[in-house]
C-alpha cells in the first residue's frame, strides 16, 4: 500500500517549528509551553494545512533533544549517550493528532545533533561514533511517535548542506532510525544543495524536502534527476523573511516545481522552520502558501 495514499492531492505541509507564544496564570507556571503547542497547531489548522506539526515550541532543534538524552549535560556529552527516560515529543504530538487527522512527527537528526554537542569524553573519538548513538537513543522516540498515529516523520539535518559532516556517516545513523520504521520517512534538508543532491537522493527515506523559494536554484537540480522513487517536499515560502509574500508570487513557485516535475511526488511547505518570524507573519506565509497551492489543485483538474 502507498504510504502516501492518506494525503490529499498537492498536500501542504510545514516543517516544523512555530514561533513561541508562553502561556501565564497556574497553567502556564505548571507548564509554559503548553500554550505554545495550542497556539501552534490552531494556526496550523486554520490556515488549511493538510499535514500539521505540534509546533515545535519547546527548545531549538539541539536542546529540545539534548536535554532528554542520559549522558549529554548542557551542551556536552559527558557519557555514552542513552534513550531518554520518557518521550521526548510523544504528548505534543498526540494532542495534535486530536485537533487533526494528519500530523507529521519530527526529530532532528543524529549527524545535526552530533555537530550540534561538544565532545568531553574519550567514550567518543569523533561525530561520528556519537552520531552512531545519538541514532540509536532516537530510534524509541520515533517508535513512539509512529505507534501514537504519526502520518509520517520528519528528521531535520540541516547540517548535511555545510560540508562540515560526511556524507556516508550521515546516511548511516539515519539509517539506523529509518530501518526501524514502518511509516514514511522525510528527509529535511536547507541551504544550498548543488554539490550534494544525488547523495541525498539515495538516502533512505520515503521522501526528501528541501529549500526552493530563497534557494529556487535547488528546484533546478532535480530536473532530468531519477527522483529514485521519493516524494519531494518543495520549500515554497521564504522562512527567512518576515514579509508575507503574496499568493501570487507562491502560486508561481508551486506552478514551476508542478511544471518541472509533475504533481504526483510533490508536497508543498516553507522553506524551513517558522520560529523567528512574528506571529502573524508565520500565519499569513502558510495561509497564502495554502491558497495558492488550493488555486494550483483548481487548475489542474
Amino acid at each position: 500500500m502507498d504510504p502516501f495514499a492518506r494525503f490529499p492531492f498537492l498536500p501542504t505541509t510545514v516543517v516544523g517549528s512555530f514561533p513561541v507564544e508562553q502561556g501565564s496564570g497556574l497553567s502556564g507556571l505548571l507548564d509554559p509551553f503548553r500554550h505554545a503547542v495550542k497556539v501552534a497547531v490552531d494556526a496550523q489548522v486554520r490556515a488549511g494545512i493538510d499535514i500539521i506539526s505540534d509546533g515545535q515550541v519547546r527548545g531549538d532543534m539541539i536542546r529540545a533533544f539534548s536535554t532528554r538524552l542520559p549522558g549529554i549535560h548542557g551542551q556536552e556529552v559527558v557519557n555514552k549517550v542513552l534513550p531518554a527516560s520518557g518521550a521526548i515529543t510523544v504528548n505534543d504530538t498526540r494532542y495534535a493528532l486530536s485537533c487533526h487527522p494528519l500530523v507529521k512527527g519530527i526529530l532532528t537528526g543524529p549527524t545535526t545533533l552530533s555537530h550540534g554537542l561538544h565532545i568531553a569524553t574519550p567514550t567518543y573519538r569523533n561525530r561520528e561514533d556519537l552520531a552512531r548513538d545519538l541514532a540509536a537513543a532516537l530510534v524509541p522516540e520515533a517508535l513512539s511517535l509512529e505507534r501514537a498515529g504519526v502520518c509520517m516523520l520528519q528528521v531535520d539535518e540541516p547540517i548535511l548542506s555545510t560540508g562540515a559532516a560526511s556524507l556516508d556517516a550521515g546516511r548511516e545513523a539515519l539509517s539506523r532510525v529509518t530501518s526501524a520504521l514502518e511509516v514514511p520517512v522525510s528527509l529535511h534538508v536547507c541551504g544550498d544543495l548543488s554539490e550534494i543532491i544525488d547523495q541525498l537522493l539515495s538516502f533512505p527515506v520515503a521522501m526528501l524536502d528541501i529549500e526552493c523559494a530563497k534557494s529556487p536554484e535547488n528546484l533546478d537540480l532535480l530536473e532530468r534527476r531519477s527522483l529514485q522513487g521519493k516524494k519531494l517536499g518543495i520549500g515554497c515560502v521564504d522562512s527567512s523573511d518576515p514579509a508575507v509574500e503574496p499568493v501570487s508570487v507562491i502560486r508561481e513557485r508551486v506552478e514551476r516545481a508542478v511544471d518541472l516535475l509533475g504533481p504526483d511526488a510533490l508536497l508543498f511547505d516553507p522553506d524551513c522552520g517558522l520560529r523567528m518570524l512574528p506571529k502573524e507573519a508565520a500565519f499569513g506565509k502558510i495561509s497564502h502558501m495554502v491558497a495558492a497551492v488550493r488555486e494550483v489543485r483548481q487548475a489542474l483538474g
